[in-house]
């Protein structure tokens, strides 16, 4: 239901103004109270996701919550070129890939769980993409997001610090608008070439090792990737159970 704004009551008399002013403010009442309907049942099933993550959600996140669900039909895909495909009985198995150098927008966060730390750098996210940026607008989703993470030297846990990355829309990709958030800062990344496997599900610490260790079984002894470093590039919200997502082994710089 749309609002009436004080434009389109200028073009009227001033009687008819009078009279479609009471209906207005009582279409402007009916929308809000679906406005803080939606806000609220919203709010309510991401807090029940959230506590999944044994993170809270603050209150203020109410209003980018509604803004990313209107918006969620429209992704825009990080660019990037195929290089070559590999299959393992007749399925596909991995894929080799190359991401073009960019700007995206990073949070770094080292948090007991690395659940704990891409909620909360997400958290962050969420507000600049929705409006706490130098443009105080939305700016589009792009998918997907990474989480660059380090494995100790004993190859067996994660290093609590994780890196989470939103790639910036084609049309900001040259004037970046600025965070009004000090923790979140626009890089520079260079071209980037991995070789990407599939996994669907939940990223935990334990299933991001177990995911690690499957695709170094695949592809066997080799030297052309790092073996300290990975990325865990998720498409879809952590809501939905069996989740799309991709480990992604970083190819050494040829």
């Amino acid at each position: 239901m749309a609002r009436i704004t004080l434009e389109d009551l200028d073009g009227l008399g001033e009687e008819a103004a009078g009279g479609e002013a009471g209906d207005g403010d009582e279409e402007e009442e009916e929308e809000n109270g679906d406005d803080d309907e939606e806000r609220g049942r919203l709010f309510t099933y991401w807090e029940a996701v959230a506590s999944t993550h044994r993170v809270s959600l603050p209150r203020d996140m109410a209003g980018p919550i509604v803004q990313m669900t209107r918006h969620s039909q429209a992704r825009e895909p990080v660019p990037y070129v195929t290089l070559a495909q590999h299959e393992k009985c007749e399925e596909a198995a991995y894929e080799e890939r190359r991401y073009p150098a960019g700007k995206w927008a990073c949070v770094t966060k080292g948090e007991p769980m690395y659940e704990q730390s891409i909620s909360m750098s997400f958290m962050k996210l969420m507000r600049y993409i929705c409006k706490e940026n130098s443009v105080g607008c939305y700016l589009g989703m792009t998918v997907p997001v990474l989480n660059e993470i380090h494995l100790t030297k004993e190859g067996t846990e994660l290093e609590r610090e994780v890196v989470t990355a939103y790639y910036l829309p084609g049309e900001f990709q040259q004037n970046p608008p600025v965070p009004t958030d000090p923790e979140i800062h626009i890089t520079e990344r260079a071209s980037l070439r991995v070789i990407t496997r599939v996994f669907y599900g939940m990223t935990t610490e334990e299933t991001i090792l177990r995911e690690i260790s499957l695709f170094w079984e695949l592809l066997g002894s080799t030297d052309t990737v790092l073996r300290e470093t990975y990325i865990v590039a998720a498409y879809e919200n952590p809501s939905i159970p069996q989740r799309r997502n991709e480990i992604w082994f970083i190819c050494r710089a040829e």
